[in-house]
Formats: C-alpha cells, sequence, structure tokens
C-alpha cells in the first residue's frame, strides 16, 4: 500500500485510454503524452498499458508501505527519496517505509510515474483512466489516499538511453483535414506558415492557440460528428484549437488539418506561452513516422544490472539536477563521490 502524502497539482491515474466506447459520447482519456506513459511502463517490466500515475507540473510526495520499483519519464522532474535526488528514465529501487517526493516539472507539462506490478485502481469500461471532463474512472489523488497497486520485483532493470527533451518552440507534422472546403483557398498554407502561441486555458482536452486568424467561409458549425486526437479545429474566432486525449467524442468545428499520429505525445508536453508550427507530409510520411517511433521506443530501452543503474544515476544526477551538491554511492569495497 502506499499513502498519499501531498497529492501534487493535478495528479491522476492514466493508461492508454477507452476505446470502443465513443459511439456512446464516451471521451478517449488516456495520457496525453502516452509515449512517456509506455516509456515508464517498459522500465520496470510492465505492459505498456498499464495504469500510471500522470503528474501535471508539480507531483505527489508518496510514503511507501512496501517493497517496489519505480520508474520516471515524460517531462523532467526533480525527483527525491527520503530527500536524495533522484534520476527519471530508469528503474529505480524503493524499501518499504521510505518516502518517494516527486517534485516539480523543470521542463514539459506532465511526467508519468509507473510501479512494477502496476496501479489498481478500479477499471472502468475497460479502462483505468481518470477522466475530469466525463466524471469516470478513479478521482485525481488526494492527501490521505491510498494506492493500491501489485508489487514485484525484478530480474535485472532498464535505462532509456536517449531520452526526449523538451522544447518552447515546437514543430509538428500534420495532414489535410476533411473540411477543406469550408475555408478560404489559402487558409492551410496559412496554418502551415505561422507559429501560434499556447494559451493558458489549454488542458487535457485541448490546446487553444494563438496567432494568424483562419477565416472560413461559411458562418455556421457543422453538425456534431466523430472527433479524433490532433484534430485541428477552427472555430468562429478563427484560432485554432487542437483536440487532445480527453476531447469530446463529438464536435462542431471544422477540421483544417490533423495531427500524426507519432507526434501526438509532443503536444501534451506544451506550455502556456510555447510556440507551436506544423509541417505537412503525406498519408505515406505519417505511416513511415509512425514506424519509426515504434522503433525507436523498443530499440530506446537497455538492461542493466545494479551496478551499472547507480553509476548511470551519479552520472545523470550531476549532469541535470540543478540542486544536486553532492550524491555518493557504495558497491562493495568501491566508493564513488560526486561534488560540485
Amino acid at each position: 500500500m502506499i499513502t498519499v502524502v501531498e497529492p501534487g497539482r493535478f495528479t491522476s491515474f492514466q493508461d492508454l485510454g477507452r476505446s470502443g466506447y465513443a459511439h456512446l459520447g464516451v471521451p478517449h482519456a488516456g495520457a496525453v503524452d502516452s509515449l512517456g506513459m509506455r516509456q515508464a511502463n517498459l522500465l520496470v517490466g510492465n505492459p505498456q498499458d498499464a495504469a500510471t500515475l500522470e503528474m501535471t507540473l508539480q507531483g505527489p510526495t508518496l510514503h511507501f508501505g512496501v517493497d517496489a520499483v519505480v520508474a520516471f519519464s515524460g517531462g523532467r522532474l526533480e525527483p527525491s527519496l527520503d530527500g536524495e535526488p533522484l534520476p527519471m528514465h530508469q528503474s529505480l529501487q524503493i524499501s518499504a517505509g521510505q518516502t518517494l517526493g516527486c517534485g516539480k516539472l523543470l521542463s514539459g507539462v506532465r511526467s508519468y510515474l509507473a510501479i512494477a506490478g502496476g496501479f489498481s485502481p478500479p477499471a472502468t469500461l475497460s479502462s483505468r483512466s481518470s477522466d475530469s471532463f466525463a466524471g469516470l474512472g478513479p478521482p485525481l489523488l488526494c492527501a490521505g489516499d491510498l494506492i493500491h497497486c501489485e508489487t514485484r520485483t525484478l530480474k535485472c532493470g532498464w535505462y532509456l538511453r536517449s531520452p526526449a527533451g523538451f522544447t518552447h518552440d515546437a514543430g509538428v507534422r500534420v495532414m489535410a483535414g476533411p473540411h477543406d472546403d469550408w475555408f478560404e483557398a489559402q487558409a492551410l498554407q496559412q496554418l502551415l506558415d505561422g507559429s501560434y502561441e499556447v494559451r493558458a486555458e489549454s488542458d487535457r482536452t485541448g490546446l487553444r492557440l494563438k496567432g494568424a486568424r483562419i477565416a472560413q467561409r461559411r458562418g455556421v458549425e457543422l453538425p456534431s460528428q466523430g472527433m479524433v486526437s490532433g484534430a485541428i479545429q477552427i472555430p468562429g474566432d478563427g484560432q485554432p484549437i487542437v483536440l487532445l486525449c480527453n476531447h469530446g467524442s463529438t464536435g462542431g468545428y471544422p477540421v483544417i488539418a490533423v495531427v500524426i499520429q507519432a507526434d501526438l505525445p509532443h503536444l501534451g508536453q506544451l506550455r502556456a506561452g510555447d510556440r507551436l508550427r506544423f509541417a505537412a507530409v503525406t498519408r505515406a510520411q505519417a505511416l513511415a513516422a509512425y514506424r519509426h517511433a515504434e522503433s525507436a521506443l523498443q530499440n530506446s530501452l537497455v538492461s542493466a544490472d545494479a551496478g551499472l543503474l547507480a553509476a548511470r544515476s551519479l552520472l545523470v544526477l550531476a549532469r541535470e539536477h540543478p540542486s544536486l551538491r553532492r550524491a555518493k554511492l557504495q558497491l562493495g569495497r568501491w566508493h564513488v563521490a560526486v561534488r560540485r
């Protein structure tokens, strides 16, 4: 059992979402950065769709009543164990009685915590995802909550060879949308030529953007129709909205373009004030990008024994941890210390 000491800013359980219920009006939900969530699960030997904790801007503080193996991935945090700094993107051993502080995000918006064996809140419609839009699934974490999980040990650990980095000026690839007859002739090119600012009103349902106005030919909304994650809707004010995983299953704004599957995880790491640009690709290029992303995910995982993971911890902390002044490691007769 794990006790929530502090819940963080917006911490929820997320897996890969609710598939197959859109015809009933149920949002897909799931992790906004599905790549970060899948990486965290792979680092602890879980199936890629196991439930994780999605932490937004500020992570929780958790007291462990059991031994566990955990891993962080996604946006960069500054986690600690009983006050000692921890690295991201690798398997981490926690003993019963220790307290894990997940810290605040230094880059990106969302980070993911996985535990070997998986978190086990009750499933709703075949998913353990929290859906604040539809009110389905487990609630957000609160102080004092008890988190149920299925813990297990690992024969070996893992780390990521090349973790993703996040910038304040991002580009994603798109394919032309289904409603080109609703826009002026140069509207799509105008979108591609522009640079859009992420607005503070953005959330798990979508990124609201500010930039050059995209003009419509018609002044009325579409009849409601099915929507997908990544769809770029243009409402009456001409300012694009990019739908994220927790969007409604239908919508009435025309869609000028759709972000390709391989680039959807990047959208979940954009903060208010960040810039977003679009580039057009063909269907063949979109499929090739998806296959490349899946191959890169599998090839980025490296197995490692306890000694190698400990050595990597020191190197990562010395390079990336802003508040680190000293870290030490003792393996048998070897003693290594890093000072800044």
